[in-house]
């Protein structure tokens, strides 16, 4: 498991170092403003019906089934995967000429602050239309993903949306060339989206698994993937109304809102995609593979080993996050169109996002305890619980406390808190999650390590920033390095003092 989180962790990381060069450039020409916001609203919206219907539902039906599916045989595998493909390829298409019809309803719908600003709406309504097809090319990487995940190959659905992010950057340095630099950014997307079909289908026909789709069949094991999908459905789409609502009051929020958040929620998504979401695609696979033999006690194991990887990684982020959002903020995107307080709104908003980084990534290790057992209805009826609980959270931190952007962040971390507890509760209960001394133990000396480190970091930001104050050039970058490497070099020695060990 641990070679396949580092082949996993490893292309997430150059996937998110890309995104943060691409992020750089499309700041830097775009800013925070008008231009930014349309196109923000081009890019999430299709996303949204990504992660309802591709990614994660997708994922949580097929691969436990195609796993035990490769068990009894692979050519039973194979047709499976051929047949789930054809599936794929023709609902997508459906969705997609749906949403090219209505396009100006959904975007009034989901953002309906700025149907008052005309000329922003119909910019919106054009990127989108261009940035939606990128649903249909991510529908095909997620299956072809599942394939080569669930026989143990993770490198190139970890590689692919290093493609997006090159797409996407290429576009925007040549900018000039189009309309607009939202247009540019929207013509990338599309352009990534094939570009990542190509590199995954490239690399199953390599390994000799199946690419070619057949006409769709409902076949016993498709039905039986419908009744396990229908369920995670309902959990990625709660999941997603939460973000949905997320789009509709940033709408009224003024102008730079979704920037804001867009920005904060990227620098927030490194730990969680590099580790958390990481450890979770190695992980069902992994607990899929022991639960079919039988074999719980490694289950349990693989569970506490990903858990603990998880936090040793991401409590220093949430620390980081905590004391210093505004130099990571300055020293990553203050330049060019997008400036000092452009990068502070972005701060604060980051500030409100880390209370809920440790909750996601213990989320994403408990999660695979239920799917890789077939059962995707217990994680609906937690997401249910938690998104209840993060809308009220919401429209009290904003309507009633007047948080504004910054209360929209908060609500989605404090309702991840809800979500992880209520099903690390249930897990709990069934008896199959099993905290073992190395994790509990660990977990606390971590928690005391991240402390340490991050007031360490409070400590010296003022007299650091007082000492660079002279310097013209790099400045914030140097800053935000300066801090970084004395804020993890504290928390290894607290680690080590502590008596934590590998």
């Amino acid at each position: 498991m641990f070679r396949s989180l580092l082949s996993v962790g490893g292309f997430t990381l150059l996937s998110r170092v890309t995104g943060f060069v691409r992020d750089i450039i499309m700041a830097s020409v775009m800013g925070s403003g008008p231009l930014s916001d349309a196109f923000l609203i081009a890019f999430r919206l299709p996303n949204h019906f990504r992660t309802i219907f591709a990614e994660g539902a997708y994922n949580a039906g097929f691969v436990p089934l195609y796993t035990s599916l490769r068990a009894g045989g692979g050519e039973a595998a194979r047709s499976f995967a051929r047949n789930m493909l054809g599936w794929q390829i023709a609902i997508q298409l459906i969705l997609l000429a749906i949403a090219f019809a209505v396009m100006p309803w959904i975007v009034t719908f989901l953002a309906p602050g700025i149907a008052e600003r005309p000329e922003q709406l119909a910019l919106a309504v054009e990127l989108t239309r261009i940035t939606f097809a990128y649903l249909f090319c991510v529908a095909i990487v997620t299956h072809i993903g599942g394939v080569l995940n669930a026989e143990g190959k993770f490198w190139a659905a970890a590689a692919a949306p290093v493609l997006l992010n090159i797409a996407m950057a290429v576009a925007l340095s040549v900018a000039f060339l189009f309309p607009s630099a939202a247009h540019a950014a929207a013509w990338g997307v599309f352009a990534g989206g094939f570009a990542e079909v190509t590199l995954l289908a490239i690399a199953a026909r390599s390994g000799g698994f199946p690419v070619m789709p057949v006409l769709p069949k409902l076949t016993v094991d498709v039905r039986q993937f419908f009744v396990r999908f229908g369920p995670a459905t309902l959990g990625a789409a709660g999941v997603q109304l939460a973000l949905f609502v997320d789009t509709i009051l940033a709408s009224y929020l003024g102008t730079g809102a979704y920037t804001s958040l867009y920005y904060a929620d990227r620098v927030n998504q490194l730990p969680m995609g590099v580790i958390a979401i990481a450890l979770s695609t190695v992980l069902l696979p992994e607990i899929s593979r022991s639960i079919a033999s039988g074999d719980e006690a490694k289950a349990s194991r693989s569970f506490s080993r990903a858990t603990e990887m998880g936090l040793l990684l991401t409590l220093p982020c949430t620390a980081a996050f905590f004391v210093i959002p505004d130099a990571i903020m300055q020293g990553l995107f203050a330049r060019g169109a997008f400036n000092a307080t452009a990068a502070a709104a972005a701060a604060s908003v980051l500030l409100a996002y880390a209370a809920g980084l440790p909750a996601f990534v213990v989320f994403r290790t408990v999660t695979p305890l239920f799917h890789a057992r077939g059962d995707t209805t217990t994680p609906v009826v937690a997401t249910g619980i938690a998104i209840a609980g993060n809308l009220a959270l919401k429209f009290v931190l904003i309507a009633g406390l007047s948080f504004g952007v910054e209360g929209l962040a908060l609500g989605t971390a404090l309702g991840t808190w809800i979500n992880m507890l209520c099903l690390a509760g249930v897990a709990w209960s069934r008896g199959f999650l099993k905290l073992d001394a190395r994790l509990t133990t660990g977990t606390l000396r971590m928690l005391a390590a991240a402390t340490y480190a991050g007031a360490v970091a409070w400590l010296a930001a003022p007299p650091l920033h007082e000492a660079m104050a002279g310097m013209t050039f790099l400045r914030a970058e140097l800053y935000l390095l300066a801090l970084a490497v004395l804020g993890f070099a504290s928390y290894v020695v607290a680690l080590l003092g502590l008596g934590w060990r590998r």
